[in-house]
């Protein structure tokens, strides 16, 4: 997981070249509960980094997802709009929601490391 990239709304970001993959984090998904509902951007959506692209939501909770980076949506991940729960049994794996083709590479400065990641989540 340390290639991973983390935004503070909890989206991480792993780097494939020039392609972005984007997916819900642990910690997001353990907050809410079994994930029911998944609404994503559409193929050739456009996203802006920090502006909402999707919508959650579980038993317990809803939330908007935002965007960590810019870009064309280039793929997303029919089985998880199928299968929600796909993302709270593998988030960094079969659980990815998007890839983007980044229009600002610049942007993954914005983002935190894994372990600073998991230093924010873990503060009491």
């Amino acid at each position: 997981m340390s290639q991973l990239r983390f935004s503070d709304a909890h989206v991480w970001v792993r780097l494939e070249d020039d392609v972005a993959v984007l997916g819900l984090s642990d910690y997001l998904q353990d907050q809410m509960g079994e994930i029911t509902t998944l609404e994503l951007p559409d193929l050739g959506d456009v996203l802006r980094a920090r502006r909402r692209m999707g919508h959650v939501e579980s038993d317990d909770a809803s939330s908007p997802i935002e965007a960590p980076v810019s870009g064309e949506v280039i793929e997303v991940n029919a089985e998880v709009l199928e299968n929600p729960d796909v993302v709270n049994a593998e988030p960094y794996g079969s659980g990815w929601l998007l890839k983007v083709k980044l229009d600002n590479r610049g942007e993954l400065e914005d983002l935190i490391s894994e372990e600073e990641y998991v230093e924010l989540t873990t503060e009491v």
